[in-house]
């Protein structure tokens, strides 16, 4: 299963958070980087984790329409 990092930038819903990921990439052509921006939401059972932490999020089974991932720690 996949692991990502990434930071809480919100934490609205009850026992879901949205996780944004940032990568580098490559332009295939002119070989300039550029940063990717993935917004996911991540299941955080116990409501522990707040806008701004950062934190590792582990692939899992669907946990809803949208949910694929939970969140196992902070960063």
């Amino acid at each position: 299963m996949r692991t990502l990092q990434g930071t809480i930038i919100s934490d609205k819903m009850k026992n879901t958070r949205v996780v944004s990921i940032t990568r580098l990439r490559k332009h295939p052509r002119y070989e300039k980087t550029y940063k990717i921006t993935t917004r996911l939401k991540a299941h955080d059972e116990k409501d522990e984790y707040k806008t701004g932490d950062k934190v590792i999020i582990r692939e899992t089974r669907p946990l809803s329409k949208d949910k694929r991932w939970v969140i196992i720690s902070k960063a």
